[in-house]
């Protein structure tokens, strides 16, 4: 209950350290950039959660439009959480949560959890065809392999992202990982449903994926999804899915190093690693995907000055990959993290998360920077 934070709640509204990454003095909050006022930072949404609390202001969709812009990307929660110790983002959350509960939410956010609700998937489409990006390689249903490929609702279904499912599958393939997916078996890890508020829903699907993990004897997980990753680490062992998780970077830095794959390459790459925020900030995973970058011949990596704990969101997270409640236009995350990207001289942004892939690839289209600048994920360069 939002009343719960009430003492945390009361705490804030002082200092707005949410606003600024204090480490590069850059700022942090996607949609405190794109749109600019108060109510669209961590610090007016904790404002808007005391209004509720002093019953103030009545929850409605309209107001909740503003919340929902939030990515769930955790920004706020490094700023704060370091100077302060408050982590603003329970608080956002929680305010989804009490919106869900009053069905009082956007007709975007009603329109996705329908899709969940009615076909298991953002997408609406057939659960038969969750299996279809692995055809034409050897890649076999899960039968008691040392690990789950867990491949998720974009790798299964989106065109760009079923590639990436693709590569690392072969790249795993050729270190001689023993792996298996679950094709027409798999359902949803229910991450995104959990950052819009849906508990009851994410609990539903977190059950029923535990349930089968523990039945089909899964006990180790490689995911192609930070989202994934999360949901599998952080939130399901509270309903006893305690599993050894990992993401794919962390397999394919594992293999690099154990010299299971050798990458090759020619000519020279200037290549920036674009952090996603459920691998980075969430989890404070950082390492693996640059070892990876690090282990290919013809790449120099260089970062961009909002980079790791500070990494600016590409505007995917938090369902708004399904969503759009952020927009587009010149001040969308996406775009600015393209052109901070193209400032340091990279030929290649370098992603390990196909929902970033898709922003950052959609965002330097509508910057008409194609021939500056490509998008690609790890796998792909390796």
């Amino acid at each position: 209950m939002l009343n719960d934070y009430r003492d945390t709640i009361y705490h804030c509204l002082k200092c707005g350290a949410c606003r600024v990454a204090y480490r590069v003095y850059e700022p942090i909050c996607p949609s405190g950039i794109k749109f600019g006022f108060d109510s669209y930072y961590a610090i007016g949404r904790i404002g808007l959660a005391r209004a509720l609390i002093d019953k103030e202001i009545k929850i409605d969709s309209n107001l909740m439009r503003r919340v929902y812009t939030c990515t769930s990307c955790g920004a706020c929660d490094e700023q704060c959480h370091d100077a302060v110790g408050i982590d603003p983002l329970q608080i956002i959350e929680e305010i989804k949560y009490e919106a869900v509960g009053t069905g009082m939410i956007p007709p975007e956010v009603r329109d996705f959890l329908k899709r969940m609700n009615i076909h298991g998937n953002p997408y609406g489409l057939p659960t038969k065809d969750r299996g279809k990006w692995a055809e034409g390689i050897p890649v076999e249903n899960y039968s008691n392999q040392e690990y789950l490929f867990y491949v998720g609702d974009v790798g299964s279904y989106d065109e760009r992202a079923m590639k990436i499912a693709r590569s690392v599958a072969e790249m795993l393939l050729e270190g001689g990982v023993s792996f298996g997916i679950l094709g027409d078996r798999e359902m949803s890890d229910g991450n995104e449903v959990n950052r819009v508020g849906e508990r009851g829903l994410f609990e539903y699907m977190a059950i029923a994926n535990i349930q089968r993990f523990q039945e089909m004897g899964i006990q180790r997980i490689i995911t192609l999804s930070p989202h994934a990753y999360n949901a599998f680490r952080n939130d399901y062992p509270r309903w006893g899915g305690k599993f050894d998780v990992c993401h794919y970077s962390q397999a394919l830095a594992e293999l690099l190093e154990g010299g299971r794959i050798k990458p090759s390459g020619k000519g020279d790459l200037r290549v920036t690693f674009h952090d996603p925020c459920f691998l980075g900030r969430h989890n404070q995973r950082y390492d693996a995907p640059r070892t990876v970058l690090d282990a290919i011949p013809n790449v120099k990596r260089v970062e961009m000055e909002r980079s790791r704990g500070d990494a600016l969101c590409c505007g995917g997270g938090g369902g708004n990959f399904f969503t759009d409640m952020l927009g587009t236009g010149e001040r969308s995350p996406g775009r600015i993290r393209v052109r901070e990207a193209i400032e340091t001289g990279a030929e290649c942004i370098a992603t390990a998360c196909p929902k970033c892939f898709n922003m950052l690839d959609d965002a330097v289209k509508t910057e008409g920077a194609e021939d500056r600048i490509v998008v690609k994920d790890l796998s792909q360069l390796l």
